[in-house]
C-alpha cells in the first residue's frame, strides 16, 4: 500500500482485497503487516466495539518485540502518544472531553471570515499570472494560515509544524526526522502558551478542568494539527479536482454553494483525504465475519473501500445520505468535522467566486497521486484562469495578534519573509 502502483489505482486494490473477505492482509510499509477492513458493516463493528478492539498502540506486538523497527516510516502515524486518538476507556474520555470542549469554543462566523481573508491573501499572490498549482499554492497553505491562527502559533513555528505533519503522513521518507521536527515545534508552542496564554485552542486546552500536562498538551496538539492540516488540504484539493473535472458540479463555478457541498460530500465517499486509518488492535483473537483477526495485529479501516462497499449500493444507502465513514465512527469519530467542513467549503467557494473561469491546466487523467498507505493526496493540481488584479489590502478589523518574524521559509509567490508574517503585513495593508 506504500508504492505508486497502489496510489495510482487504489480501487483495483480494494476490489482484489474485498474478494478475500471483510478484511485482508496488507503491507503498510516494507515489513509492516496489517489487516485492512474493506466491508462497511464489519468496519462499524470494529469502530463501535472498544471492548474488543483497542486503540492503544502499545498492544502492537510486532512493534513491541522489534519485528517492526522503530524507524519504519509508518511508526510516527501509528505509535503511542498520550492523546485522545490512541487511548481507551476513562483516559480517552478525559482527553476527548478536553479536545471537544476546546474546539466547541471556536466561533464559526469568525472561522469563516478568517478562511475567506486567507483565501484572498493567497489568490492575490498569483492572481496576475493566470496560472497556479492549487494544491501547493492554495490548498496546502490555507490550512497553515487558519491553524496558525486557531492554535496561536507564531510564524517561526508554522513551517516546522506543517513540514513535520506532511512528513509523517507520507510515511515513505524520513518520517522519524519529521516526527522529531513536529514534536520540537510543539514543545516550543506549549512553553510559549504557558507564559502567554491567549484566545486560542492551545490556551483553551491548557485551561480545561482536565488539567493536561505539558506532555499531554503536546500530543493533543499533534493529533489536532495533523487532522487539521494534511487531511484538510487533501479535502480542499480533491474537492477542487472534482469540481473542475466533472460537469455535474459546474454550477459551483458561478458561486453555487450547494454544488460545492455536494462535491465535497462525493469526495468524502470516493476519495476521502484519509483513505485508510483508524488503526485498532484486537485485545484477543476475534472472528470478524469469517476472518480471524489476531490479538495485537494492526487492524486498519479503509474508509475509501468501505464507502464503495457494494452492499451499500445494494441497500440504496449511497449516495442518498452521509453514511460514509470518512469521519470515522464510534467513540473515536472525528471531533472537528464541523470545522473541517466549514473550512473546506469556505475555501472553495471563495476561490471560485474570485476566479469564475478557473479550469484545470492538464487533463484530469494526467494528475498524479502521492504514494502512501494512509492518505489520498495529489502531488499537484495545476490550473489556469483569466489573470485578475490583486485586491487592495483593506483591513476589515484588527489583525491576528501574532508577532511577525522572517524566520519562515517564504512560499512561492509570497512577499519577503514567512507566509504568516507576509499574511499579517497584507492584512494590515503594509
Amino acid at each position: 500500500m506504500y508504492d505508486k502502483t497502489f496510489s495510482a489505482d487504489p480501487r483495483a486494490a480494494y476490489e482484489h482485497l474485498r474478494r478475500q473477505g471483510v478484511a485482508a492482509p496488507v503491507e503498510l510499509a516494507p515489513g509492516v503487516e496489517a489487516m485492512l477492513v474493506t466491508d462497511h458493516a464489519a468496519a462499524l463493528r470494529v469502530l463501535h466495539s472498544p471492548e474488543l478492539f483497542a486503540k492503544d498502540p502499545r498492544r502492537w506486538l510486532a512493534l513491541a518485540d522489534g519485528t517492526v523497527p522503530a524507524d519504519s516510516p509508518v511508526v510516527p502515524m501509528m505509535m503511542y502518544r498520550p492523546n485522545a486518538l490512541f487511548s481507551d476507556g476513562a483516559e480517552h474520555l478525559r482527553l476527548r472531553q478536553a479536545v471537544t470542549d476546546s474546539l466547541d469554543r471556536i466561533d464559526p462566523y469568525q472561522l469563516r471570515r478568517f478562511v475567506e481573508r486567507s483565501s484572498d491573501y493567497l489568490v492575490d499572490q498569483w492572481a496576475a499570472t493566470g496560472r497556479v498549482d492549487l494544491l501547493n499554492h492554495y490548498a496546502k497553505t490555507l490550512p497553515l494560515l487558519v491553524f496558525s491562527e486557531l492554535f496561536g502559533s507564531p510564524p517561526e513555528l508554522g513551517d516546522r509544524l506543517v513540514a513535520g505533519i506532511a512528513g509523517i503522513f507520507d510515511a515513505v521518507g524520513d518520517a522519524e526526522a519529521a516526527n522529531t521536527m513536529l514534536t520540537g515545534a510543539l514543545v516550543e508552542l506549549v512553553a510559549l502558551k504557558r507564559e502567554q496564554p491567549g484566545s486560542d485552542v492551545t490556551s483553551w486546552l491548557m485551561a480545561h478542568p482536565s488539567r493536561l500536562t505539558d506532555e499531554e498538551m503536546i500530543h493533543q496538539l499533534v493529533m489536532l494539527m495533523s487532522a487539521g492540516t494534511e487531511p484538510q488540504r487533501n479535502l480542499i484539493a480533491n474537492g477542487l479536482r472534482l469540481i473542475l473535472s466533472d460537469e455535474r458540479f459546474s454550477a459551483s463555478l458561478f458561486g453555487g454553494g450547494a454544488s460545492v457541498e455536494d462535491a465535497l460530500d462525493e469526495v468524502l465517499w470516493t476519495d476521502p483525504p484519509m483513505a485508510n486509518y483508524a488503526v485498532h488492535y484486537p485485545v484477543r483473537d476475534v472472528d470478524l465475519s469469517g476472518v480471524v483477526l489476531t490479538r495485537g495485529t494492526p487492524v486498519v479501516i479503509s474508509f475509501a473501500a468501505t464507502n464503495s462497499d457494494p452492499a451499500l449500493i445494494a441497500h440504496g444507502r449511497r449516495p442518498s445520505n452521509r453514511s460514509h465513514l470518512a469521519w470515522s465512527a464510534g467513540p473515536h469519530a472525528c471531533p472537528a468535522k464541523d470545522s473541517a467542513w466549514l473550512i473546506a467549503t469556505a475555501a472553495i467557494e471563495k476561490l471560485l467566486n474570485r476566479l469564475p473561469d478557473l479550469e484545470l491546466a492538464v487533463p484530469v487523467a494526467e494528475l498524479d497521486w502521492r504514494p502512501g498507505p494512509f492518505n489520498r493526496a495529489l502531488t499537484a493540481l495545476p490550473a489556469r484562469f483569466t489573470p485578475i488584479a490583486p485586491r487592495p489590502a483593506a483591513p476589515a478589523g484588527p489583525a491576528p495578534a501574532r508577532p511577525a518574524t522572517a524566520a519562515e521559509h517564504p512560499e512561492p509567490g509570497a512577499r519577503k519573509g514567512g507566509v504568516w508574517s507576509s499574511f499579517l503585513n497584507w492584512w494590515r495593508g503594509q
